[in-house]
């Protein structure tokens, strides 16, 4: 099986077919995170595109999720040769925003900060 990838990619299919199933599978869900930051990042870029460097760095990462996506789709042929089927666990589930809104404002959090104040290292986290 032969495939012409439409952006350059670090291997070639027959490259990815004779790789083991666990590193292709490690790859895919890298891949699956990375793509999912990035369509976080396009959502707030998208808004700021009077921007030029903004919109240029927008673009950019247009061209970087295409070739991610289709590194995914090499791999899950590679999947395909070897016999196994690439079920819907390996689709990338849609980007959520950023951030989190409560009361209407936005919610950051960074690493010392909590949503809730009734969160304790006592008593663990409320559910």
């Amino acid at each position: 099986m032969d495939y012409t990838p439409r952006f350059y990619q670090p291997f070639t299919l027959r490259e990815a077919i004779a790789l083991d199933v666990s590193v292709i599978n490690e790859e895919i869900s890298r891949l699956q995170n990375s793509l999912q930051k990035l369509d976080e990042t396009q959502i707030i870029l998208k808004e700021e595109q009077h921007d030029p460097d903004i919109k240029k760095a927008y673009e950019e990462n247009n061209q970087v999720i295409g070739s991610q996506k289709e590194r995914i789709a090499i791999l899950k042929m590679a999947l395909t040769e070897k016999g196994i089927v690439a079920g819907p666990h390996y689709d990338l589930q849609p980007a959520q925003p950023a951030s989190q809104f409560v009361n209407d404002q936005p919610l950051v959090l960074s690493g010392t900060e909590h949503a809730r104040d009734d969160i304790s290292n006592e008593d663990g986290v409320f559910l």
